[in-house]
Formats: structure tokens, sequence, C-alpha cells
């Protein structure tokens, strides 16, 4: 039977490069907003001999992920692995200074959309399914008021998932990837030197043999 994963956030950066990763040996479902840059990971995979579905989808959208997961279920009946790298990475400002408008982005990106995709997701992992998280502590730090925040909110909904199935399954595995030269990171660290950075296909690799897939 074919394994099937499913990616938010895969048109680029980690996402992509798990995508590519995975792409022997699982049906990638990858889900992103950019259309072009889906198209672009599924060239990819096809030259590599493997399979993809593209969803060019806002995981903020409700209606979207509702129909994104039913049809997961139609088609597959289940998943095997979710790999969720989507975030929203707001312009670093004081806290004092917070822009509204890139806060509530922030939380909707990163909190409500991950807490309402673990619903829809999780019976489709059923018991024997994986889902993985991407921690990136930053809360607190100078600056990264509205990304900290929301991330660290986003690791907290993974942590009391990962505390609730121990048990029962899935098995929720959370990932802190070492610092690479990605579009969120350049938002944060604009003209940094890149060349010290992890590569995002080495990176992958790296999560994929802790995760043992």
């Amino acid at each position: 039977m074919t394994q099937t994963a499913l990616i938010t956030g895969a048109s680029r950066g980690l996402g992509a490069a798990l995508a590519r990763a995975l792409a022997p040996t699982h049906h990638i479902i990858a889900v992103a907003k950019t259309t072009g840059a889906l198209e672009e990971l599924d060239d990819q995979i096809k030259a590599a001999g493997g399979a993809a579905t593209l969803a060019p989808m806002d995981i903020t959208n409700d209606a979207a992920m509702q129909t994104l997961c039913r049809g997961i279920h139609d088609r597959w009946g289940a998943l095997n692995l979710w790999v969720h790298t989507a975030v929203h990475a707001a312009p670093l400002a004081p806290a004092s200074m917070i822009d509204a408008k890139d806060m509530a982005k922030s939380v909707a990106g990163n909190v409500t959309a991950t807490a309402t995709l673990i619903t829809y997701v999780a019976p489709l992992l059923g018991t024997e399914g994986t889902a993985v998280f991407f921690d990136d502590p930053k809360a607190g730090a100078t600056f990264y008021g509205s990304y900290g925040a929301t991330k660290a909110a986003q690791i907290a909904l993974a942590r009391s998932w990962q505390a609730e199935t121990v048990k029962t399954g899935p098995r929720v595995h959370i990932a802190t990837p070492n610092a690479m030269p990605t579009a969120t990171r350049a938002r944060f660290h604009p003209g940094e030197d890149r060349s010290p950075l992890a590569d995002p296909q080495t990176e992958a690799v790296r999560i994929l043999a802790e995760l043992g897939a």
C-alpha cells in the first residue's frame, strides 16, 4: 500500500526539502499558497520518480482544510505522515509597536490553523501515523513578539497532543532544525552571511532519520 505524507507549507525551504526526501517512499500531498512553487516541486518529485498531489490552499481557510482532509480520506483512507512546516513570519517589531494585522495573521496562521488542522488530521493518522512539528524557540526574544509568542503557542499545542497520545497514537514528534537559509530566516536576518547555515536538504534527511522514516 502507498505510504502517504501530507506536508503543509511544502512550497519552499524545509517543507520542500522534506517533500523531496520523502518522495521515493511516499506519495506527497503538498499544501502551500504559492502555485508556481508547488508546480516546481512537483517537477522535482517527478524527475526523481515520485508522485505528488498539489493542493494550492491557505491553511487558515477552514473550508479548504475540511475539503483537503475529506479528499485525503476519500482517496487514500488514511495518512501515514503529517509534516507541518507552514508558518507566518511577521516582521520584527518592539512589543509596544506590533501591528494589529501582523498579530492577527500570526495568530491565525501559527495557532488557530494548527489547532484546526490537528482536529482534522488526527482521524486520518489514526493510531499508527506520525505528525511532525518544528520548534523555533524565540519566545521572549527581543523584537520577536508576534512570531515568538504564536510559534510558542503552536508548539504548546503540539506538546499537549504529544502527551495525550503517548499510549494511543498517533506519534507526535517535535524537531528543532538548525538555522537554514530560508525565506523565513531572511525576513528576520536580512543581509546575513548565509554560508554557515545548514542546507535544508541535509536537515530534511537528518530529521527523517530521527523519525526512522
